[in-house]
C-alpha cells in the first residue's frame, strides 16, 4: 500500500485492532510500556487492565498507580501504539514509553536491604541483652565470661552483615580524606567489639557486645527511614528520554516502513500519524493537520502546521497524517535537550546542604577530638591501656550518633505521613527543610492552577436538534474542543448515534444528513466571527447562521484559597504559563495575581526561575507539564499534581495526589513546622550530649548505662517527632 492509500484508509486511533491468534497459543516476545498520565484509583487500574488483557496478543498487563505506567506482556506482533489506542478508547490518556530508557531506581531494593540488616541487628541486640541481664545481675567468674563468648559469636557475624553500609559509607569518605556521620559510628561500632573481645578473652567484667548491636539497630532505623521517605522518587531526565517515541515510519519510496528511531538520520521522510506523537524534529513536507503542543509550551489550543510549518519532537498529531523532513533526531532534538536541561538543573539541586549533613560535619570531629582526648587522658593518669581504650569506646558509644542520626528522619517521616492524610506525597528527604525556607511560589497555568480541559460556556445557545448534530460530529474528533462539545452533551443526557463523520484535518468535522452539510470547527472555516483572543469553534448546519461556541478553562478547587493564603503568608506569587496572553491575564485576574508572564518557553520557565533564585529567592514551583520540568527540577522545591505528566511528577519533590489545591498551603506550615522540630531534636542531643559525655569521660558509664543513655536519647527525639502527627489528630 502506498503512503497516499495509506493515509486515505486511516481513521480513528482507536480503530487499529488487528485481529490475532488466541492468546493460548502465542509467547511473550515483548514487554512494551505505556504511560497513564490521568489515572487515579483503583477502579482506574482495573478498567484499564481489563481494556488491555481483552485485546488480542496480550498475555498480561500490569498498572502501576504510583508510577502511572503499564506494563504489558504481548505478543511480537502487538504495537505500544495499538496497546495505547485501547486504553484510549477506555476513556484514558495514554502514550508510548520506551521501556529500554526507563532504569529501575534502586530506592526500593535499599530499603528492603536496610529492614533486612535492620532485622537482623535487632535480633541479635535482644538475644545479647538477655544475656547481659544474667551478668548485670551479678553472674561472675566462668558464667560471666562464658555468656560474653556466646554474645560475641552472636554479635560478630551479626555485625558484619548489619553493620556494612555504615563502613562501606565510612571507608568511602576516608578515601576521599574527608569525614561524615558513618566515621565515628563505624569507629564506635569497631572499637566497642574489639574492646569487648579484650575484656572477654581476659575475663574482664564488662563488655559492650548488647551497645554496639543497639547503636547499629538505632542507626539503622533512621536509614530506613530516610530510604522510605525517598522511595517514590524518580529521575525526571530518565522519565523524558522514555516519552521519546522508540519506533517511527520512516517513508521510503512512498511507503511508509516501522524503524526504530535509532535509525532514523536528518533528512529522512517521517510519516506521523493522528494521535501520534512526533519522534523527531522536522518540517512538514506533506498533509496539513493541528498538532497539540501543550505538554511542550502549556498552549491550551492545538496549532495548524501545514507544508514548511516546524514541528518539534513530543509535539502530537490530532486530526491528519503529516510527513516530516527530519531536521533534528536523537539527542540533537528538542525534547532530548529538554530533558539535558532536566538532568543539569536536577544535579544543581542536589547540592543543597541538608541540616542533618550541617551537623554531621560539626559532630564527627568534635567525637573524634574527645575520644582521643579521654584515651590518652586516660592512659597517663592511670598507665592502662585497657581502662583508656574502655573509656575511649564509652565516649564513643554514648555521645548519641543515634539520636542524631534519627533527629531528621523520624521528624521527617512523622511529617510525611501527616501530609499524605492531607493528600501530598513527598518524596525527597530534605523537601520539608526547602520547603520551609520558601519566600516566592511560581504556578503554572494550564493543569496546575485551571483543570486543563476546555468546556463549553454556551451549549444552550444550540436548538435541541442542532445539539443533536454538534454532538455527533463531535465524537469523530480528537481535537480537545471537538471533545468538550461531546462531553457537554453527555452531561446532557443525549444519545448520540455513530455516524459516518468526515475530519478535515486543520479545520474541523463534516457530516452530510438529509442533503445538508454540518460541520463543527474552526470559526473561519465556517465565516463565524469570533474574538481572536477567544477560545471558540463554530457551528452550521446546511445554509444556517454559524453558531459560534465558546470555551473556558476552570479553576482547580482550592485555587484561589491557596493564592489568597499564600500573599497573607507573605509570599510572593508569579504566574508562569506558555499559553496565550489574553488567556494567562484572565486566569491572572481571577486569581489575583499581580505579577504574570505568557507565551514562555520550557527554557525561558527555568531560567526565569534560576534568576529569581540568584536574586536571593528560595523559589517552590508547582507545574504539571513537560514544559515545565526544567523550571521544576531548578526550583528550590517543587510539587506537581498526581495528573501530571510522568516526567513532572519524577522532577518534583511533592506530588499532589487530590485535585484541590489547599493541602499546599498546609504544607508549607507543616514544613515550618516539622524544620522546627528537627533543630529542637538537635538540641535535645546535644543537652543530652553535656549531661552524658563527662560520665563517659569520667569512667563512670558501664555497658548498661550506655545502652539506656542510647535507647533513651533515641525514644526521646522519636517522641518529639511525633508530636507534628499528634497536631493532625
Amino acid at each position: 500500500m502506498t503512503l497516499a492509500e495509506q493515509s486515505s484508509a486511516m481513521g480513528c486511533p482507536g480503530c487499529v485492532a488487528a485481529p490475532a491468534p488466541s492468546q493460548d497459543t502465542r509467547l511473550c516476545d515483548a514487554t512494551l510500556a505505556l504511560s497513564l498520565p490521568t489515572i487515579h484509583c483503583q477502579a482506574c487500574i482495573a478498567t484499564v487492565e481489563q481494556a488491555l488483557e481483552k485485546y488480542p496478543g496480550v498475555l498480561h498487563a500490569r498498572v502501576n498507580l504510583t508510577r502511572k505506567q503499564a506494563m504489558i506482556d504481548a505478543a511480537g506482533d502487538v504495537t505500544a501504539a495499538e496497546l495505547a489506542a485501547v486504553v484510549r478508547a477506555a476513556g484514558f490518556d495514554a502514550w508510548e514509553l520506551d521501556p529500554d530508557a526507563l532504569q529501575e531506581t534502586r530506592t526500593g531494593n535499599l530499603g528492603r536491604d536496610l529492614l533486612m540488616r535492620m532485622a537482623v541487628a535487632g535480633f541479635a541486640a535482644m538475644n545479647v541483652m538477655l544475656l547481659s541481664v544474667a551478668v548485670w545481675s551479678g553472674a561472675t567468674d566462668a558464667t560471666r565470661g562464658l555468656f560474653h563468648w556466646i554474645s560475641a559469636a552472636i554479635t560478630l557475624p551479626a555485625l558484619a552483615f548489619s553493620a556494612q553500609p555504615f563502613f562501606r559509607n565510612a571507608w568511602s569518605a576516608l578515601r576521599a580524606r574527608r569525614l561524615n556521620m558513618d566515621v565515628p559510628i563505624s569507629l564506635a561500632i569497631a572499637l566497642a567489639v574489639a574492646t569487648s573481645l579484650w575484656e572477654t578473652s581476659l575475663s574482664g567484667k564488662h563488655a559492650y557486645f548488647d551497645a554496639a548491636l543497639t547503636l547499629t539497630f538505632f542507626l539503622l532505623a533512621g536509614r530506613w527511614l530516610e530510604a522510605r521517605a525517598r522511595s517514590a522518587a524518580r529521575s525526571a531526565a530518565e522519565e523524558l528520554t522514555a516519552l521519546e517515541v522508540p519506533r517511527a515510519w520512516k517513508v521510503i519510496a512512498d511507503e511508509p516502513t516501522e524503524v526504530p528511531v535509532s535509525e532514523l538520520r536528518a533528512g529522512d521522510a517521517v510519516l506521523v500519524r493522528p494521535g501520534s506523537r512526533a519522534p523527531v524534529d522536522g518540517v512538514v513536507i506533506r498533509g496539513t493537520s493541528e498538532v497539540d503542543r501543550s505538554a511542550l509550551t502549556g498552549e491550551t489550543l492545538p496549532e495548524m502546521r501545514r507544508t514548511g510549518d516546524a514541528v518539534s519532537a513530543g509535539e502530537v498529531n490530532l486530526t491528519g497524517p503529516l510527513v516530516l523532513k527530519a531536521t533534528a533526531v536523537g539527542t540533537d532534538t528538542s525534547l532530548h535537550r529538554l530533558a539535558a536541561l532536566v538532568a543539569v538543573a536536577e544535579s544543581g539541586r542536589s547540592r543543597y546542604t541538608s541540616l542533618a549533613d550541617k551537623a554531621a560535619t560539626l559532630y564527627a570531629p568534635g567525637v573524634h577530638i574527645l575520644a582521643a582526648l579521654s584515651f590518652f587522658g586516660w592512659l597517663l593518669w592511670a598507665g592502662d591501656m585497657r581502662v583508656a581504650a574502655n573509656i575511649a569506646a564509652a565516649v564513643l558509644i554514648i555521645t548519641c550518633p543515634c539520636a542524631l542520626g534519627l533527629a531528621v528522619p523520624a521528624v521527617t517521616t512523622a511529617a510525611s505521613g501527616r501530609l499524605f492524610g492531607r493528600g501530598l506525597l513527598i518524596k525527597n528527604a530534605t523537601a520539608l527543610e526547602r520547603l520551609a525556607q520558601v519566600d516566592t511560589v511560581v504556578f503554572d497555568k494550564t493543569g496546575t492552577l485551571t483543570e486543563g480541559n476546555p468546556q463549553l460556556t454556551n451549549w444552550h445557545d444550540l436548538t435541541a436538534d442542532q445539539q443533536a448534530m454538534a454532538a455527533m460530529l463531535a465524537q469523530g474528533s480528537a481535537h480537545p474542543l471537538s471533545q468538550a462539545v461531546a462531553s457537554a452533551a453527555r452531561e446532557a443526557g443525549l444519545e448520540v448515534p455513530l455516524a459516518d463523520v468526515r475530519e478535515v484535518p486543520g479545520y474541523g468535522t463534516e457530516l452530510v444528513q438529509g442533503g445538508e452539510v454540518m460541520r463543527l470547527g474552526r470559526p473561519d472555516w465556517l465565516g463565524a466571527d469570533a474574538r481572536g483572543d477567544q477560545l471558540a469553534a463554530a457551528f452550521q448546519a446546511g445554509s444556517q447562521k454559524p453558531v459560534v461556541l465558546t470555551f473556558s478553562d476552570s479553576l482547580r478547587p482550592g485555587a484561589e484559597a491557596l493564592v489568597q493564603q499564600l500573599v497573607t503568608m507573605g509570599k510572593e506569587v508569579i504566574l508562569l504559563s506558555g499559553d496565550r496572553a489574553a488567556a494567562v491575564r484572565s486566569i491572572a485576574g481571577r486569581l489575583g495575581i499581580s505579577r504574570w508572564e505568557a507565551a514562555v518557553l520550557p527554557d525561558q520557565k527555568a531560567d526565569f526561575v534560576q534568576k529569581l533564585q540568584e536574586d536571593g529567592r528560595n523559589v517552590l514551583m508547582v507545574g504539571d507539564g513537560l514544559n515545565d520540568t526544567a523550571a521544576l527540577a531548578s526550583a528550590h522545591v517543587s510539587i506537581s499534581p498526581a495528573q501530571a505528566l510522568d516526567a513532572a511528577r519524577a522532577a518534583s519533590d511533592i506530588v499532589l495526589l487530590g485535585r484541590d489545591l489547599t493541602p499546599v498551603g498546609e504544607a508549607l506550615a507543616t514544613a515550618m513546622c516539622a524544620t522546627k522540630r528537627i533543630r529542637e531534636n538537635f538540641r535535645i542531643a546535644t543537652v543530652y550530649n553535656i549531661v552524658a559525655v563527662p560520665l563517659a569521660v569520667a569512667g563512670l558509664a558501664t555497658p548498661l548505662i550506655a545502652a539506656l543513655a542510647m535507647s533513651l536519647s533515641s525514644l526521646t527525639v522519636s517522641a518529639n517527632a511525633l508530636r507534628i502527627s499528634g497536631k493532625s489528630r
